[in-house]
């Protein structure tokens, strides 16, 4: 009897990468395998053909020969039915869950590399604009000084498991269900400790509060990390340290409130020099500076110092310092100086003196009238 084309028994193309064939081939091995069809004998031969088929074309050099020179260049190599090694219809399963679950069968034990850390680090709104260099402490797992990470006690190193074998996984057989998980006995890793360090008990790390220098760059704000490379907990079974991110949160200031590249601020002036202009003298983070006032300055008016607020840590134009003017009404004050506030809003009757009272008191005539 004259056999069939291989790529046809498994139904792809002739160009097929390797991940589509196995695909292809677990879908018709499951369909005909003799365990799902035990009266159907077509089943079996089905099945039979199909693992012929996938043990030539998963094998780049067989499948080179029988792509030139079809199954005569092949004939002879063919295992006839065992090409992919399931045996039974667990070992499809098996294989199946296992891509999907990351349980393959692929030893699990090893270096694994160790968590990341964060450290939350206040600052004053001074150092996070000029930068600063300040020192942390952070509790953490260290790799153990005694055993160098192994977790064995010196002289001696960790044996395979005997339960899994090495490979940190074990099957579980339920009816024809294959199912794989984490060996129970060395918890994946693969290797037993017979015989562990007096100082980590066997863990292979140690609790160890860390002092690092932290350098904050200038310009940084809540919200922003700095990342310290290899200062996280150390791996598991010699494997590489993770990493420490330290995040960044700005204290609120009692004078200035930042704003992207730009701070702000609000400067209180009494009526007089609202009225009648004046010079002030105005904090920054660079100092004091003097600010010149205009007669006739009201509530509200922003006033801009160029220059004098924050580069952005990451990059930019360095922002401005806007100050908010407040007229501040007076208090505490004497029955003088009551009478001489009385005689001077007295003065101002008949007068143009509050362009914007007299518009928003025509505006509330309007209303009522409307």
């Amino acid at each position: 009897m004259a056999k069939r084309d291989y790529y046809e028994v498994l139904g792809v193309e002739k160009g097929v990468d390797a991940a589509d064939l196995k695909k292809a081939y677990r879908r018709v091995a499951m369909k005909y395998h003799p365990d799902r069809n035990p009266d159907d004998p077509k089943a079996e031969e089905k099945f039979k053909e199909a693992n012929e088929a996938y043990e030539v074309l998963s094998d780049d050099q067989k499948r080179a020969a029988y792509d030139r020179f079809g199954h005569a260049g092949v004939d002879g190599q063919a295992g006839g039915g065992g090409g992919a090694g399931y045996s039974n219809f667990s070992d499809i399963f098996g294989d199946v869950f296992g891509d999907i679950f990351g349980g393959g069968g692929g030893r699990r034990g090893g270096p694994t590399r160790g968590s990341d850390l964060r450290y939350n680090l206040e600052l004053n709104l001074e150092d996070a604009v000029k930068g600063t260099t300040t020192q942390i402490k952070v509790p953490t797992l260290v790799s153990c000084k005694t055993c160098d990470g192994s977790g064995a006690k010196a002289g001696s190193k960790p044996v395979t498991c005997t339960t899994c074998g090495g490979h940190g996984q074990v099957r579980m057989q339920q009816g024809f269900f294959s199912v794989q998980q984490t060996c129970p006995n060395c918890r994946g890793r693969g290797t037993i400790i017979a015989d562990p360090c007096k100082t980590c008990h066997g863990q292979g790390r140690v609790e160890e509060t860390k002092t690092l220098q932290v350098k904050v760059p200038a310009g940084v704000d809540t919200g922003d990390r700095i990342r310290l490379s290899g200062e996280g907990e150390a791996g598991e079974a010699g494997g590489p340290p993770g990493d420490l991110y330290v995040q960044v949160h700005v204290r609120e200031h009692a004078i200035f409130k930042r704003e992207g590249a730009d701070l702000y601020c609000e400067v209180p002036i009494d009526f007089v020099d609202a009225a009648l202009g004046g010079e002030l003298e105005v904090p920054t983070l660079d100092g004091r500076v003097k600010l010149k006032v205009p007669a006739e300055t009201q509530t509200g008016k922003l006033f801009k110092l160029r220059g004098k607020g924050v580069t952005p840590v990451r990059g930019g134009g360095v922002g401005d310092l806007l100050c908010r003017v407040v007229v501040e009404t007076p208090v505490n004050l004497t029955n003088k100086q009551k009478e001489m506030l009385r005689d001077f809003q007295a003065s101002m009757k008949g007068g143009k003196f509050s362009p914007k009272q007299s518009s928003w008191l025509d505006g509330v005539k309007k209303f009522f009238n409307d």
